[in-house]
């Protein structure tokens, strides 16, 4: 039985094919740690919107509510961004033959609502952009969180000083870890879970007290989040 040899020339290729073997070693390698690193996970990311709305103006200064606009955020696993119609409550454009809102007119004809004002007439979405994104694989439900004393600063930050609004915290996997290990510093009384300048002396003597009532306790399952 005759057998195949390659000719000797193929032998000047083993030093590349080793080359390709570990560059590409070292390609997965730096691929995997980049991706995995908190300062890829979008901390700052705060893209320009269709619409300059003011978190600042809103929910600081007017001290509007956070679910008068994102109204799943304590009944569902997401928090909603708010419809058109939510914005003309307050911003209904001038009617055209009389001139005068048919709802409440603040700044019925400020150029920064035009697409506000589209939207509402042509009934297609304002394209906002997303900021905050978890993997497709992690399940999130705002409710459970919110519901038990998880406010909106924890995950958010301070949204009501933002003019524009950007990604305050990491939300990587560690980060998310550290908080289920440990969550009686970032739990406050449910009443003030939308109160962001809420503030108490002892946090944690009263996240222990919290977490013992409402039967919270460290939960590290995998399961918990990729189910």
């Amino acid at each position: 039985m005759n057998r195949f040899l390659f000719p000797r020339w193929v032998n000047k290729f083993l030093p590349v094919l080793g080359l390709l073997v570990l560059g590409g070693a070292g390609y997965g390698g730096t691929l995997f740690l980049g991706a995995t690193d908190d300062t890829t996970l979008n901390p700052g990311y705060a893209p320009e919107q269709p619409v300059p709305f003011s978190h600042a103006i809103h929910a600081g200064k007017l001290k509007m509510d956070c679910r008068y606009c994102h109204t799943g955020v304590d009944k569902g696993a997401h928090a909603t961004i708010p419809a058109t119609s939510t914005c003309i409550n307050c911003h209904s454009p001038l009617d055209a033959e009389t001139k005068t809102p048919k709802l409440s007119a603040v700044h019925p004809e400020s150029p920064k609502l035009k697409a506000v004002r589209q939207s509402w007439e042509t009934g297609k979405s304002i394209p906002w952009k997303r900021i905050h994104r978890l993997p497709d694989f992690v399940f999130f439900n705002h409710s459970a969180h919110v519901n038990r004393g998880v406010s909106c600063v924890v995950c958010h930050g301070r949204i009501d000083t933002m003019e524009v609004v950007g990604q305050a915290k990491e939300l990587s996997m560690a980060w998310c870890v550290d908080c289920h290990n440990n969550p009686e510093p970032n739990l406050r009384p449910v009443e003030f879970v939308t109160q962001l300048d809420w503030k108490t002396e002892n946090p944690e003597e009263l996240g222990k007290k919290l977490a013992e009532e409402n039967n919270i306790h460290p939960k590290t399952n995998c399961a918990v989040c990729h189910r």
